[in-house]
């Protein structure tokens, strides 16, 4: 007998970068199978424009992944896409539905305890991005060449029989400048949070998951698809979790730790 996927309220998800090189969309095309949701909020930078302007390239997962959103579309999961700055060529269709899917700027999310959330991207807060187009264009070519050479390290660190190393994290956690970059990022989502009169916020953008409640208000970030594939689930009981679908057996259903909050 087939086992069934989770079923849960609500689905985030953000940074999948699809037409990009270091998009792990094979992980998360297993991770959909087994997961689904009433809900599903595309929190941006699910396309990676940036890069498909700069080299094509599209295999067949990244295309099936499109398409197992699309069937659960179909299905009657509500989508709603909230793009970022890598897929900003659809900030010119707010109001629009493709697929099914709608296409919002932002979104307001209401827990089942009534709490409301703003959901979005957080680009327009990363003064990088909105000041100097030109230096997250080159940043962004580092940091795919650092995931590029991080995953040829760890098929290393395997046959050694060791586990898995991520060098963008390690950096984010011991870098005295990226530490404070990601608490002044946190802090000016939940700003913004309050000022839509909002309980918390739902974002994305810099591939860092995290749920707490350090500013007053709760401050959920999705994480990404590109090296720590992370998601964020609502569970029935109005519960928010963070799953991790790295380093699985597809050959079985994982049943990996998620963190609550």
């Amino acid at each position: 007998m087939t086992a069934e996927p989770k079923q849960y309220r609500t689905l985030f998800l953000s940074d999948i970068h699809l037409g990009a090189r270091g998009s792990q969309a094979d992980k998360l095309l297993d991770f959909l199978r087994w997961h689904d949701a009433d809900q599903i909020y595309l929190v941006g930078d699910i396309v990676d424009g940036w890069a498909l302007r700069s080299t094509w390239f599209w295999p067949q997962s990244h295309n099936d992944v499109v398409q197992k959103i699309l069937r659960k579309a179909r299905k009657g999961a509500r989508i709603v896409y909230v793009p970022g700055n890598h897929d900003e060529f659809l900030r010119e269709y707010y109001g629009t539905h493709f697929g099914g899917i709608e296409v919002a700027e932002t979104a307001i999310h209401e827990g089942v305890d009534g709490k409301r959330y703003l959901v979005i991207h957080g680009d327009i807060f990363d003064l990088i991005v909105t000041q100097a187009r030109w230096l997250a264009l080159l940043g962004d070519k580092a940091y795919d060449t650092a995931i590029v050479l991080n995953r040829w390290f760890n098929v290393i660190r395997r046959r050694l029989g060791f586990p898995y190393w991520s060098l963008s994290q390690w950096a984010k956690q011991k870098v005295k400048n990226a530490v404070n970059y990601i608490g002044d990022y946190e802090k000016a989502l939940a700003a913004e949070a309050e000022r839509h009169g909002a309980d918390g916020v739902i974002c994305g953008h810099i591939h860092h998951a995290a749920i707490h409640d350090n500013f007053g208000l709760r401050y959920i970030n999705c994480g990404d698809w590109v090296e720590s594939c992370t998601a964020v689930v609502e569970r029935m009981d109005g519960k928010f979790e963070i799953i991790t679908w790295s380093n699985v057996d597809n050959s079985e259903v994982p049943m990996l730790p998620a963190r609550a909050a």
